[in-house]
């Protein structure tokens, strides 16, 4: 995959200094987790078993893109035109409950009834740190935290947004989700699937989870309808090229550099894009599919779109 260029980066992301910007995002959202992932804010947690907890936390903390999150919080800013404001709060929860629910995807998908995969985040994956059973059920407590994490008392996130929040997080995860495209994967393997089926399956294992990060983040504000549908449009782009470029990925990069095992796809005969396509045909659908996104956010009518935009660059531009 080509990197875009760092000019056309700056060029799009206009003044934002978006280093800058995603270090005080992560920042917030890890110290959230912190405390929401059984540390000190959720008193229930402290009766937990210890190494379910260690598990869960393991699974969590000190890894990943947290891509997802970001998505909320960038699409709350530029529904609210910036970081405060009466929706901050559920904004952060639902960033933290949404990499909740992929780091709990992410064990369930490790572990040797799904991809048997011992290297995640370039560390061992939680089933070969904690055995399957200890995995499973991490897993388990991960997707209830979510839902907990987005229903707080009333005086610190209404109920409409909570109720909101929760039907969108339940649906991008669920069986017209990524359960399901999981569940579509785990049945292709071995098989020819055509675009139309390759791209259904992708839209919801991978995409329908990063979509409903950015519908998240606008509910967290009040957005019209017009900026409803172009983030519905753009989230909908930015999914698919997420999977897009992980499929060129899969065959271009190697396992230190992915903090995952480079080649599974091909070894376990899954369909992909590179194999329905071939390299440089993906590397120009993911391009496509990033001017599509770019497109979104142009019609939204939006003027605090610029976070928004170079997480759209990064998707593509990714090496790992």
């Amino acid at each position: 995959m080509s990197a875009v260029p760092n000019s056309a980066l700056a060029s799009a992301a206009g003044t934002l200094d978006h280093e800058a910007w995603c270090a005080a995002r992560l920042a917030e959202v890890e110290q959230a987790l912190g405390r929401w992932v059984c540390g000190e804010s959720l008193a229930q947690c402290h009766a937990a078993p210890a190494a379910l907890v260690a598990a869960m936390r393991y699974a969590v903390l000190d890894g990943g893109k947290r891509l997802r999150p970001l998505l909320v919080l960038a699409a709350y800013e530029a529904v609210s035109g910036s970081a405060s404001g009466a929706g901050q709060e559920a904004a952060l929860r639902a960033a933290c409950a949404v990499e909740l629910i992929h780091a709990y995807s992410l064990v369930h998908d490790d572990m040797p009834c799904m991809d048997n995969d011992v290297l995640r985040r370039g560390k061992p994956t939680v089933h070969v740190q904690f055995g399957e059973a200890g995995a499973l059920l991490a897993g388990d407590a991960l997707q209830a935290l979510a839902f907990e994490i987005l229903t707080p008392a009333l005086e610190q996130v209404d109920a409409v947004t909570q109720a909101r929040l929760c039907s969108l997080l339940a649906r991008a995860a669920g069986s017209v989700g990524m359960a399901g495209g999981q569940a579509i994967d785990l049945a292709s393997v071995g098989q020819q699937l055509n675009e139309d089926q390759l791209r259904e399956m992708h839209q919801r294992k991978t995409g329908a989870l990063l979509q409903g990060s950015v519908m998240m983040g606008a509910h967290c504000g009040q957005p019209g309808a017009q900026a409803l549908q172009a983030l519905q449009d753009y989230g909908a782009a930015i999914g698919l090229a997420f999977q897009v470029v992980d499929d060129v990925l899969d065959v271009t990069a190697d396992s230190a550099t992915l903090g995952k095992t480079a080649g599974k796809d091909a070894d376990n005969d899954k369909p992909t894009y590179v194999s329905l396509m071939g390299l440089e045909r993906s590397q120009a659908y993911a391009r496509e599919l990033l001017a599509q996104a770019l497109a979104a956010l142009q019609r939204s009518g939006l003027k605090n779109t610029q976070a928004l935009t170079a997480l759209a660059l990064m998707v593509v531009q990714r090496a790992s």
